[in-house]
C-alpha cells in the first residue's frame, strides 16, 4: 500500500469516526500541513464545513456553534502559530464548559525541534485548558482501529463530566494530498466505535428529604439561578419556587427572564435592590440555594460576602467543581439542576405557597422595575437601549451579549417577557475578544440572532464579520458607541485625569459604516429613539448582516446609572415608611 493510500484511509477513518460520534460542524482555517484533514472533512457530505482565514475568529465561531447547539464543534488549522491563535477561545470554552474538538496539524517528529519552517512545540500547548490531549501517531497500515478509537475518545472527552475543549495534535508527512478515488473509503478496514451513553447525576431520596425539610423549616430562603443554558430548567425551578414560596433571583443568562413559564416568583431587579445599604441588611436570608454559576451582579457577590458567616449556602452544580468565587463557606450539591428541582418539588403538595418574605421581594422588585423603566429625557442611553431592544426582538430568537457594560445593562434593564428569547454570553473568562465571531457561530446554528456589544468589543473582532459576508448569515448587531471603555468610569482610575483617557478610556474614533459595508452589511447610525426603533425594525427584515450603531455620551454613563440606583433606593425608602 502506498503512503498516499495509507494516509487517505487513515484520515477517512479518523474523520468518519468523528462524524459517527456526533460531530456536525468543523471550522477550517486554510494551510498546507492541514491539507489531509481539510480535504477529508470537505469531501464528506454529513458534516458542515466553514472556512475562516483568521484562526482566532474561527475558534470563537466554533465556540458559538457549539454553545448554541450544545454539542461539539471541531477546529482545523495548519502547524505553527496558527494553532496559537486558538488559545483565547479555548480558555473561554474551558471555563464556560463548551465542547470543542481542536485538531492541529503538525510536522512529523523528525522535523520537530530542528528549525524547520512553520514548526513550534505543539504537544500539550494549551496546558490545563484542555480536558484531554493526544499526539496522534503518524499514518501507518494497521492503525485504522487505533485512529478511530482516538477520534471517538476526542468527542467523548469533550462532552463527559463538565464539557470542554480537547486537543488532538496530528503529525503529517508529505505528500499531503489524499486520493479519494480509492475503493472502500469510509467503510473498510475498521468498525465504527459505538457512541458512549452519558447520564447526569442526581440527588437521592434522603437528600431530597433534607431540602424539603429545609424549605419548610420556617427560615427565609432564596433560590438563585446563575448563567445556565438548559432551557428545561425554567419550568422546574419555578415549580419548586411556587411550591416552597421562595423568591428566585434570576441572572439574565439563567434563561428564566424570557419565556412562557410562571414568573410570579422571579426577581429580575435584585442587582438594583442590593445596591441599597439599608436593604442589603433588611433582605438578609437564612439560606441560599444557587443553581448554576455565580450571577453577573457584583452587588449580589458583595452581598453574599457580607452575610456569608450567617447564611447557609448551597450550590447545585451538575459536575464536581468549585464555582464559588465569594469565598464563603459553601455546601456543594453535585446534581443536575433540573433533576434536583424535580426531586425536591415532587415531595411538596402545595400549589402556590405565599408568605411575607416572598411578598416583600415581589413588591420591592415591582417598585425597582417601575423606576428602572422610567425615562426622564430623550437622550440615548445604554439602559433604555436594552429595553427597546427587548421590545423589538422577534420571538424564538437569541440575544448574545458582549462583556463589560452591555451584560451589566442587560442585567439591569432586560425585564421578564413572555417572548422566547435565549440570552447567551461568553462569561467563562469574561473577555471582550471574539464576541462578534461567537455570536455569528450562534447565528450559524439557525436561530435569529441579535448581538449587543460596545464599540471596543466590536472593533476587537471585526475580522469575525467575514463569515457573515461569505455565508450571508442573518444577524442584527447593536453597537453601543460611547467612543471608549465605559466600564472603567466606575473604577478609581477615573480620577487620574492625566492618564485615564489614554490608558483606560481609549477612544478610537472609528467610522464603522465603511467597515460594515466592506463586509457587505447595512449600517445605520442612530441619534434618537425614533431612528433606533425604525433601524431595529428594518434590521429584522434583512437577510444578512445589519449593524445599528447607537451613539451615546460616555460622560452621561455613570450619572445615569447612579441616578437610577438612587431612585430605586428612594422608592424603597418611601414604601418602607408608608
Amino acid at each position: 500500500m502506498s503512503y498516499t493510500e495509507t494516509l487517505t484511509k487513515y484520515m477517512t477513518h479518523f474523520v468518519g469516526q468523528l462524524l459517527y460520534s456526533g460531530l456536525e460542524d468543523v471550522v477550517i482555517s486554510p494551510g498546507s500541513r492541514s491539507t489531509p484533514l481539510a480535504m477529508t472533512f470537505s469531501e464528506h457530505s454529513d458534516v458542515k464545513h466553514w472556512v475562516h482565514v483568521d484562526e482566532r475568529s474561527a475558534a470563537f465561531f466554533a465556540l458559538g456553534l457549539a454553545k448554541e447547539k450544545q454539542r461539539p464543534a471541531a477546529l482545523v488549522c495548519t502547524s505553527g502559530t496558527a494553532a496559537a491563535n486558538y488559545y483565547p477561545a479555548i480558555v473561554e470554552a474551558y471555563y464556560s464548559r463548551v465542547p470543542l474538538v481542536v485538531l492541529t496539524a503538525d510536522r512529523p517528529h523528525e522535523l520537530r525541534d530542528v528549525g524547520a519552517p512553520q514548526s513550534i512545540e505543539q504537544t500539550e500547548m494549551y496546558g490545563g485548558y484542555v480536558k484531554w490531549f493526544h499526539d496522534l501517531a503518524l499514518a501507518e497500515e494497521g492503525l485504522m482501529s487505533y485512529v478511530r478509537k482516538q477520534a471517538a475518545r476526542a468527542v467523548e472527552e469533550s462532552q463527559s463530566n463538565h464539557p470542554g475543549p480537547v486537543h488532538v495534535n496530528i503529525p503529517l508527512r508529505e505528500p499531503l494530498v489524499p486520493d479519494f478515488k480509492l475503493e472502500g473509503l469510509w467503510k473498510e478496514g475498521a468498525k465504527p466505535i459505538p457512541k458512549t451513553f452519558h447520564g447526569l447525576p442526581q440527588i437521592s431520596k434522603q437528600q431530597a428529604a433534607f431540602f424539603e425539610e429545609l424549605l419548610f423549616s420556617g427560615k427565609k430562603g432564596l433560590l438563585v439561578c446563575g448563567p445556565h443554558t438548559d432551557l428545561d430548567l425554567a419550568s422546574d425551578i419555578t415549580n419548586l419556587a411556587a411550591r416552597a414560596g421562595l423568591p428566585i433571583l434570576a441572572d439574565p443568562l439563567s434563561q428564566l427572564r424570557a419565556g412562557e413559564h410562571d414568573k410570579r416568583n422571579i426577581i429580575e431587579n435584585y442587582d438594583a435592590l442590593l445596591k441599597s445599604d439599608k436593604w442589603k441588611v433588611n433582605l438578609q436570608p437564612d439560606f441560599i440555594i444557587r443553581l448554576g454559576a455565580m450571577p453577573v451582579s457584583k452587588a449580589y457577590l458583595q452581598w453574599v460576602q457580607k452575610h456569608g458567616a450567617s447564611v447557609d449556602h448551597y450550590v447545585v452544580d451538575t459536575y464536581a467543581s468549585y464555582r464559588e468565587p465569594s469565598g464563603v463557606t459553601t455546601q456543594f450539591v453535585w446534581s443536575d439542576p433540573v433533576k434536583f428541582c424535580k426531586k425536591v418539588y415532587e415531595r411538596i403538595d402545595e400549589d402556590h405557597l405565599e408568605n411575607e418574605w416572598l411578598r416583600k421581594w415581589q413588591k420591592m422588585n415591582t417598585l425597582a422595575k417601575g423606576h428602572m423603566l422610567t425615562e426622564h429625557d430623550e437622550r440615548l442611553n445604554e439602559g433604555h437601549a436594552v429595553v427597546r431592544l427587548s421590545e423589538a426582538m422577534p420571538d424564538e430568537s437569541v440575544l448574545f451579549v458582549g462583556n463589560s457594560m452591555p451584560i451589566r445593562d442587560v442585567d439591569s434593564f432586560f425585564m421578564s417577557t413572555p417572548k422566547r428569547i435565549k440570552i447567551l454570553a461568553n462569561r467563562g473568562a469574561n473577555g471582550i475578544d471574539g464576541v462578534v465571531s461567537t455570536a455569528l457561530g450562534v447565528a450559524a446554528a439557525g436561530q435569529p440572532t441579535t448581538l449587543l456589544l460596545g464599540d471596543l468589543s466590536f472593533f476587537h473582532d471585526l475580522n469575525g464579520l467575514l463569515l457573515a459576508k461569505m455565508h450571508s448569515l442573518p444577524i442584527t448587531i447593536v453597537v453601543i458607541n460611547n467612543d471608549g471603555g465605559g466600564i472603567f468610569s466606575y473604577l478609581p482610575q477615573v480620577d487620574q485625569r492625566d492618564h485615564f483617557e489614554e490608558l483606560f478610556g481609549t477612544p478610537i474614533g472609528i467610522d464603522f459604516k465603511a467597515v460594515v459595508e466592506m463586509y457587505g452589511g447595512t449600517h445605520n447610525r442612530v441619534h434618537t429613539w425614533a431612528s433606533y426603533k425604525r433601524s431595529l425594525e428594518e434590521s429584522y427584515q434583512e437577510n444578512g448582516l445589519s449593524v445599528v450603531e447607537v451613539m451615546t455620551n460616555r460622560e452621561d454613563h455613570v450619572p445615569f446609572h447612579k441616578a437610577k440606583w438612587q431612585g430605586v433606593a428612594e422608592a424603597l425608602e418611601n414604601w418602607d415608611e408608608a
